[in-house]
């Protein structure tokens, strides 16, 4: 590979402020300059250029190379913003405030998640159940992992007496898990650590020994190397990881990339699930209590998305969305567990439907244009009660064991912290039980909905959010942000990170695009494969709306989206580069040509689609794919993308490709850098101190390219002066 040389571009240019006295000062932007291959794939006869595949080798000197030199160009540009620590200060205050989870019973022992403020990582303490809660004490600190924050906590699982702890944990950001094993009453490692987990859950049968999942370790890099067989295993406590049990998978003849395991509360069953794809599964039981039983089918079909939430007795209750897109409970005996013998126990309704237990009845969680209602059932399927709610906004949590008399849940909108309450299960009143004390006015700001069309005629809701008395002309900062895909909801939630762009006087506006799970599987479904186009348009959609109604205008509009949003912002600034002012992709799946070469990508064809599946779904995918569709000689908004360099979901090669097409294809002054940020992941446990320099580059990146020499907040005041 040839030595990397740096290719001069000075970008002088003047942006007008709200301050129009103002100016944006020039900065010069030295690109370092990428060397192109001669790398070319076929297609279905047609060839296409892959000249930055070299990239795809994160194990490269030349990568290496590569990434320091583009750190070393973003980070100096971000150095000349006059704001940049400012930003970062007052994040790091706006950060620092306690924050706790909802309590939850395991043994003899409460447990809870906390952070002082400006904790790496989140701390668990526990007390005796009954005692003060005051009195708790810290059990497990993963800050003491690793002195930066860079090892999080994984997850974590109880034996059902609670004396045993197996926790996993992540290095690095990525997801590959390591688990230990924990005596709870002296707090001492009480065997070898299991290695070379993925995307696995840890279930316990009794106090025994506890089901995980994984791959086997792939050959080649263990950050993209392809991983598409799940297994699941059987750890019995006192033995060797290499005496496990395989449980489920590993026939070549029946490949399942994501396979899970779970045991009933009551020890009796064991429940498998096994997909293919992220959507979709066949599901499975066996009966733990019988010596040899056999694993009984009750789907053993991909059309629906099923398990088993509880159970009494060998009474079985399923929720499923198997013809019936918005979900469903159904009741079934574990004798003759198959869809022609179920009975519908919470039918079906309007709204989507996401259920939990606790304390002896069911909740059902429903989403009405995003915003949570609860209703709880008993177990004969007799409503009990709408479950009163703080306000609109989003409530989850309402679990706990059966014989629990109180759970907590936690209820939150983009202008309220999220807050915890205590929920009397009998009675169905709710008390305050923790509410953050942060620095910031919630009463100064207010979020509506609204409702847009989008190209083809569809009604799509966003969630507009800004200060009380907000002027709508055209000139407001504002953050558009979506996802739209994998069945995934964006419900109100408070962000301490966005409140500083709140405070600046920008809008946050979040679209409920398709191809998300905000109305169920058909909404899901308009958004994937040959109809992803719709999830782009919606967004597209959603902006024009804005600019139309005077929130916004382009030169003060930024799209932000991250992984599948991250391929969102990608589509959206290639199809329609000028509708705005900047672009923020975070770790995002940018080519669609070969996304499904890489780690578990191949998993998310039931969104995407392959290359390799037709013709037809070739062109699409390259119709689309952002790597694929820089062109020359046309003027791209202000980019920064954003990845990690120990992303093994997306890997960061996706985000390397795309940056190198920009930067070599920008045809006007506005700058195109990405941020890789070193020993982080695609997001899951990044240290707080990471998280908020992120930020404070992010949101000064597109202040300053919006042409804001002062934050908008300085100028507001000089301007009441």
């Amino acid at each position: 590979m040839k030595k990397l040389l740096l290719l001069t571009l000075v970008l002088t240019f003047f942006v007008s402020c709200k301050n129009e006295n103002e100016t944006v000062k020039s900065i010069t932007v030295e690109y370092p300059e990428t060397n192109k291959v001669d790398t070319v794939d076929t297609y279905f006869d047609e060839s296409v250029a892959d000249p930055y595949r070299w990239l795809e080798d994160d194990r490269s000197k030349e990568t290496e190379a590569w990434v320091k030199a583009q750190n070393e160009v973003t980070f100096g540009y971000l150095d000349h913003i006059p704001y940049r620590e400012e930003l970062k200060d007052r994040l790091t205050k706006l950060w620092n405030y306690e924050k706790v989870g909802a309590p939850f019973v395991e043994g003899d022992y409460t447990y809870f998640y906390k952070n002082d403020g400006l904790q790496n990582q989140s701390v668990i303490y526990r007390f005796k159940t009954g005692e003060d809660p005051e009195t708790a004490e810290i059990f497990l600190n993963p800050n003491t992992f690793k002195e930066d924050g860079t090892i999080s906590l994984g997850g974590m699982s109880f034996s059902k007496d609670g004396k045993t702890l197996a926790y996993a944990i992540s290095e690095g950001g990525s997801d590959w898990r390591k688990i230990l094993v924990m005596n709870t009453e002296t707090n001492e490692i009480v065997e070898d650590t299991l290695i070379d987990i993925k995307f696995s859950g840890m279930s316990w049968y009794k106090n025994e020994g506890f089901y995980y999942s994984s791959y086997d370790k792939p050959e080649g890099s263990e950050l993209s190397a392809k991983t598409d067989q799940h297994k699941l295993y059987y750890h019995k406590l006192g033995t060797k990881q290499s005496e496990d049990q395989l449980i489920f998978g590993g026939t070549p003849e029946e490949k399942h990339r994501y396979i899970g395991g779970g045991v009933t509360e009551d020890d009796n069953y064991l429940v498998i699930t096994a997909s293919v794809s992220t959507s979709g599964n066949k599901l499975f039981i066996k009966d733990l209590s019988k010596p040899n039983s056999n694993l009984i089918a009750i789907l053993d079909h991909t059309n629906s998305d099923s398990n088993i939430i509880e159970n009494v007795g060998t009474k079985l209750y399923i929720m499923t969305n198997l013809e019936a897109p918005n979900q469903k409970i159904v009741t079934v005996d574990a004798a003759n567990p198959t869809p022609e013998h179920w009975v519908d126990f919470i039918p079906e309704t309007k709204n989507v439907l996401s259920p939990s237990t606790g304390g002896g009845y069911f909740f059902a969680n429903y989403m009405v244009d995003a915003v949570s209602k609860v209703l709880q059932y008993d177990y004969d399927g007799k409503l009990i009660r709408e479950v009163a709610l703080p306000g609109i906004g989003t409530a989850t949590g309402f679990g706990a064991k059966k014989e629990e008399k109180e759970l907590y849940y936690s209820f939150t909108n983009y202008v309220t912290p999220g807050s915890i309450y205590k929920y009397d299960i009998e009675n169905g009143t709710s008390e305050l039980y923790k509410k953050p004390s942060i620095d910031f006015n919630t009463e100064d700001y207010e979020s509506k909905q609204v409702f847009y069309t989008s190209k083809d005629g569809t009604k799509v809701p966003m969630i507009i959010t800004h200060k009380k008395g907000l002027k709508l002309n055209g000139k407001n900062p504002t953050m558009l942000y979506g996802y739209g895909g994998f069945n995934i909801s964006l419900t109100p939630s408070f962000s301490i990170a966005n409140t500083i762009w709140l405070e600046q006087g920008g809008i946050y506006a979040v679209p409920n695009l398709r191809g998300g799970g905000e109305y169920g599987k058909a909404w899901h479904n308009a958004g994937t494969q040959l109809k992803k186009q719709n999830v782009f348009d919606d967004f597209i959609a959603a902006a024009e709306y804005l600019i139309s109604e005077k929130y916004t205008s382009s030169d003060y509009l930024a799209i932000s989206g991250r992984s599948n949003g991250g391929l969102l912002v990608g589509a959206t600034m290639t199809q329609r580069p000028n509708l705005m002012k900047v672009a923020l992709p975070g770790v995002g799946v940018l080519d669609m040509l070969r996304y499904h070469t890489f780690t578990a990508g191949a998993g998310w064809a039931y969104d995407y689609g392959t290359a390799e599946d037709s013709k037809e779904m070739f062109n699409y995918l390259k119709g689309y794919s952002p790597v694929h569709n820089v062109k020359s000689g046309v003027e791209y908004p202000a980019t920064m993308v954003t990845t990690g360099d120990h992303d093994d979901r997306v890997v960061p090669a996706h985000s390397f490709k795309f940056a190198a097409e920009l930067q070599s294809k920008q045809a006007g002054i506005n700058p195109t850098l990405i941020r890789i940020e070193t020993d982080a992941g695609h997001g899951a446990g990044t240290p707080v101190s990471k998280t908020i320099e992120q930020y404070a580059d992010v949101f000064g990146f597109t202040l300053y390219n919006m042409g804001f020499e002062v934050l908008p907040s300085k100028t507001e005041e000089k301007v009441k002066d």
